[in-house]
C-alpha cells in the first residue's frame, strides 16, 4: 500500500505526524498488508528519521523531480517497510 501523512505547519511539534504514522502502521499490520511505501522530499530530514525509526528503509531516489517555490529542483526519497514476520 502507498500512503502519506501530512500535518499543517501550524500543528507541527505536537507529535501528530508520529501518531498518524503509528496508527497507519498498526492498521496495515492488522490488515495483513505486506509492504507499505511512501515518498518524502529530501529536504524533510525530520520525517525521514521518523520513518526510519518505524522500520522504513530508503529504496531509491526520484532525482530532481520536484521544483519548489525557490526555483530549485529536489529529489524525492522513496521508502518502504516490510511487515514483520510473525
Amino acid at each position: 500500500v502507498m500512503f502519506g501523512v501530512a500535518v499543517q505547519k501550524a500543528a507541527w511539534g505536537y507529535h501528530i505526524g508520529k501518531e498518524l504514522l503509528a496508527a497507519s502502521i498498526d492498521w496495515a499490520d492488522q490488515q495483513g498488508i505486506q509492504k507499505m511505501s511512501l515518498q518524502v522530499m529530501e529536504t524533510n530530514q525530520k520525517a525521514i528519521r521518523l520513518y526510519e525509526h518505524y522500520g522504513f528503509e530508503i529504496e531509491g531516489l526520484l532525482k530532481k523531480d520536484k521544483r519548489l517555490a525557490d526555483g530549485m529542483y529536489y529529489d524525492t526519497v522513496v521508502m518502504g517497510r516490510q511487515r514483520p514476520v510473525s
